[in-house]
């Protein structure tokens, strides 16, 4: 035995999810090697040695500043998360010789078999249950807040599966409320099939730690546009080397300069500027009750085409009001009773009564919603806190429960009952069998029999054909059609050897069984839905229902939330697979009726139709018919359709996790099925998650093409200053990179989103013609403006004989100074775009007051200069400079700009809206206008020395 563990354990490891914290050394290392950091310490180092002292201080402090807060919040995270998954406990293991003993879970190997304690556990490892039944809380995995019940393994030969078994597999993670053993007074056991990061909370882990990475062409062209930028870059320098080498400067001056040239192009705080939409959004979806485990994915969510929906639960309330039953009598349907109370004593009214998975915690039934109404509908108890003598005295062994009427005088006049029923075995519902069934005995010498309920048709190809009425197909779509959910009822009388029955297994209790009827419920919509569906219809959205109900209660539920219109046709592909003697073949049927063209209704009726069809003919469609539907598993499907998926976690795990955005509707914060959680028990949360989305997505485009815009401008700046020997000074790039540049990156993305979805949906691409063509016409406008203030009659050149290396300060300095500081707050207008996506400019007032403080400090000449030539004060500029400047510095680049960026970067009906064109233009003549009229512009009070003149 001790051999054999510790082969296993050598094998296997020890059982524990050890989430790496690393030290602080560790961290810097790897955070200084990054190459952002690398490029910012070597630009440092350039600035350094071209004497921008106090720019390379800053720009050092921030990035040292930076580095602490992520180290910090990086171990931080690490140890949080650590602290969180770690789960030691005490496990009481049973070895091969049958001795127990108590270990740490940290010693779990698969393999080992483990008891379950009556009072529950929070599961260490994943484990497959051996005897027993355990009700469980599997929040934490799925989302789905209602316990589930784990029942044993039907066959202890059969091949182990994760994915056929999870309805007997316990889930590392997860709360084991109660466990019972219904045979006998020993525990219940379970064996351990997965440990340490192997288990479901392993993989959640791992999903936190390592994420999976995106293909989202966002964050592709965002590389491809960064290395458009460094070939800028490049025929910059050769341009920068040519006109140095003209004026004859030191080889060591031209190598810093053509160095300065990459720092300024290429932006080292672009990718944080990006996410700073993202956080924006995700902290607004926090405060709306939807959590995200994933941030990247809040952007994927502004490109949402096709939403899918789970119908039970997430379309129509989670609970069903029981509508009433439809017996069959002599392979005849009976008319409906409304009441099932009033079943006379049949197994019809025992199915009722038995055929479900409630369990007693405490003194509240727990189980799923529909069990608990149908047994609500019959008044009948359930208890559980049976004596193994009591128990055995009645049935002759031991029962999971017992199921007994209420009390003569509250049961109907005309009804009686008095023989309670005892639960023997339990085979779960599970979604790809469509049924659950139940081993039952009465007390004495009374048969054992098997109740079946679950989905009509299943419930019939498992049933007598003699005891299925002739008209099941009509009965089933008249009720399927007016929108209830129907399930099929059935029984099966079985041998009274009570020991044989725990050892039978599914296939042959589910089999030759006897009809009852159907169980009708009426599938009441949510409130919510049919507003959300309508609103996601008119923002051309598509919209699609998952579902495991009958196709005809889906089609029903569809129109009356608004996903099919009441006109619109409806066509149901029936597909079966080739047979030794048959070719695969699919059949196309109309679900409504053609109305009569002679009658003249042909018109009533849309020329739009549905495709409904199960997932049984959906899997042959896409193997033996591919043209007819394009397959799921191919990548253009999903470069075509951004698809969400919206359910509330019970059945719809795998959908939650193939989405590209999982909203699973949970009071979970977290789970592990999908990416988004949400508070909100309805799908109001899919509009607003669309719409966070949406407004991220154009935050991020909007501050990558301001950051790209931004050193564009700069650098054509630079080259500028290059061609007359000269450079901006130390003051001047502080403030254009800290003042200006981070400040609008930072509140750009404040501005929340609209109210109302449209339409339209917000480019996913950077890599466009209208794009790169407005970097191009940009640089033609600021060329302009400059162009035309060298070229006036009264310039005179620079002064060479100068000693000062820079020829500062001088007026060209001062013209592009002053001109690029309102490019770069046009731009910071311009692109931060409003609507349709993202509420208007002015509802930002943050973003808007530091508009106008810049554009404050940029008209204000005393710190204008001050920051020109590193002077708070200077002498007096004959006034005469500014009857040239000022139109040239004002006029000419704001409307040729705005218009631009209004054109190019922004939609064109932008421009074409005349209120929007308004507002905007007064904004912009607002932010020139506001300085002037706080008196600060004043001609005596700019400071400037002589260098170039104007005569």
């Amino acid at each position: 035995m001790c051999m054999c563990f510790a082969h296993r354990r050598k094998v296997y490891g020890p059982n524990i999810i050890d989430v790496p914290v690393k030290p602080y050394f560790t961290l810097l290392v790897e955070e200084v090697l990054n190459p952002f950091y690398i490029f910012q310490i070597l630009s440092i180092a350039l600035w350094m040695a071209e004497t921008y002292y106090y720019y390379a201080a800053c720009i050092l402090f921030i990035s040292f500043i930076s580095i602490a807060v992520s180290l910090y919040q990086t171990r931080k995270q690490s140890v949080t998360l650590r602290n969180m998954v770690k789960l030691t406990v005490k496990v009481q293991v049973c070895r091969d010789t049958g001795e127990e003993e108590m270990v740490n879970s940290q010693d779990l190997v698969p393999g080992d078999c483990i008891v379950i304690p009556s009072n529950g556990l929070l599961m260490p490892c994943d484990a497959t249950l051996l005897t027993g039944e355990c009700m469980v809380n599997e929040s934490m995995l799925t989302g789905e807040s209602i316990p589930v019940l784990k029942t044993t393994l039907p066959d202890l030969d059969l091949t182990y599966s994760i994915d056929e078994h999870k309805r007997h597999t316990l889930f590392c993670g997860t709360q084991v409320i109660q466990s019972k053993n219904y045979i006998s007074e020993d525990p219940v056991m379970a064996v351990v099939i997965r440990t340490g990061y192997c288990t479901a909370k392993g993989d959640l882990v791992s999903s936190i730690l390592y994420p999976k990475p995106l293909g989202f062409k966002f964050y592709k062209d965002a590389i491809k546009f960064i290395i458009f930028l460094g070939l800028l870059a490049l025929i910059g320098d050769i341009y920068s080397v040519v006109i140095l080498v003209q004026k004859k400067v030191p080889v060591s001056r031209l190598l810093l300069r053509a160095l300065d040239l990459i720092t300024i192009i290429v932006p080292p705080a672009l990718p944080a500027a990006m996410t700073v939409g993202t956080i924006y959004a995700q902290n607004r979806l926090k405060k709306n009750g939807i959590f995200c485990i994933s941030p990247p994915r809040i952007n994927l969510c502004g490109k949402l085409k096709l939403i899918c929906f789970d119908k039970t639960g997430t379309l129509t309330e989670e609970g069903l009001d029981i509508w009433g039953v439809v017996p069959v009598e002599s392979n005849v349907f009976q008319p409906i009773i409304h009441e099932p109370r009033h079943l006379p004593d049949n197994p019809l009214l025992r199915t009722l009564a038995t055929c479900h998975s409630i369990s007693l915690i405490g003194n509240s039934l727990i189980g799923d919603p529909l069990d608990l109404k149908m047994l609500e509908s019959i008044g009948w108890d359930l208890k559980e806190n049976v004596t193994e003598a009591d128990s055995i005295a009645a049935f002759g062994t031991r029962v999971l429960a017992v199921i007994q009427p209420p009390p003569m005088e509250e049961q109907p006049y005309d009804t009686k009952q008095e023989i309670v029923v005892g639960i023997l075995r339990r085979f779960p519902f599970a979604s790809s069998l469509q049924r659950m069934s139940v081993l039952t005995k009465r007390p004495g010498s009374l048969p054992t029999e098997a109740y079946l309920k679950g989905a009509p048709e299943m419930v019939a190809s498992l049933c007598l054909k003699e005891s299925v009425p002739t008209d099941f197909s009509e009965m089933l779509r008249h009720y399927a059609r007016d929108g209830y959910r129907v399930l099929g009822l059935a029984y099966k009388v079985l041998s009274p050897d009570i020991f044989i029955l725990f050892s039978l297994n599914r296939s042959y209790v589910e089999s030759e069984m006897t009809f009852l009827g159907f169980l009708i419920m009426r599938n009441v919509l949510k409130a919510e839905t049919k507003p959300v569906i309508i609103s996601l219809k008119q923002a051309n959205f598509q919209t699609v229902m998952v579902t495991g109900d009958n196709m005809l209660t889906a089609l029903n539920v569809a129109r009356n939330c608004g996903m099919i219109d009441l006109k619109d046709r409806v066509i149901f592909a029936s597909a079966s697979p080739p047979t030794y003697d048959k070719p695969a073949s699919l059949k196309f049927i109309l679900a409504d009726p053609i109305p009569d063209q002679q009658n003249g209704t042909e018109e009533t009726w849309s020329q739009s139709y549905h495709l409904a069809l199960n997932g049984r003919s959906f899997a042959v469609v896409l193997e033996y018919f591919p043209n007819l539907l394009p397959k799921v598993s191919h990548r253009a499907y999903f470069a075509i359709y951004c698809v969400g998926m919206c359910g509330d976690g019970a059945n719809d795990c795998g959908a939650l996790k193939a989405a590209d955005a999982g909203i699973s509707l949970s009071e979970a914060e977290a789970s592990v099925a999908s990416s988004f959680t949400s508070k909100i028990n309805n799908i109001e949360c899919v509009p607003i998650l669309i719409r966070e989305g949406r407004a991220s997505l154009v935050t991020s485009f909007g501050i990558f093409k301001y950051m790209a815009m931004y050193s564009l401008i700069q650098f054509v700046c630079v080259l500028i200053l290059y061609s007359i020997n000269s450079n901006l000074g130390d003051w001047q790039y502080l403030f254009f990179d800290l003042a200006v540049t981070t400040t609008i990156a930072i509140f750009m993305g404040r501005t929340e989103p609209t109210k109302e979805l449209v339409p339209q949906r917000p480019l996913g691409s950077l890599i466009k013609v209208p794009i790169l063509g407005s970097l191009v016409l940009q640089t033609l406008v600021i060329r302009f403006i400059l162009c035309v203030c060298f070229t006036a009659s009264r310039f005179v050149p620079i002064n060479v004989t100068s000693t000062n290396t820079n020829y500062l300060p001088n007026y060209e300095n001062t013209v592009l100074f002053c001109v690029t500081g309102f490019q770069y707050l046009i731009l910071a207008t311009v692109l931060s775009k409003g609507q349709p996506f993202r509420k208007p400019l002015y509802s930002n007032g943050t973003y808007l007051c530091l508009l106008y403080f810049l554009s404050y400090i940029c008209l204000n000449g005393r710190i204008t200069l001050g920051m020109c030539y590193g002077e708070i004060a200077g002498t007096n500029l004959p006034p005469t400079i500014w009857e040239y400047c000022i139109p040239v510095l004002l006029w000419v680049p704001f409307p040729s700009s705005f218009l631009l960026c209004c054109l190019v970067f922004a939609d064109i009906s932008i421009v074409l809206h005349y209120k929007v064109f308004k507002r905007l233009s007064l904004l912009l003549v607002l932010l020139v206008i506001t300085p002037l009229l706080l008196g600060e512009m004043r001609c005596n009070g700019w400071s400037i020395c002589n260098r170039r003149n104007f005569t």
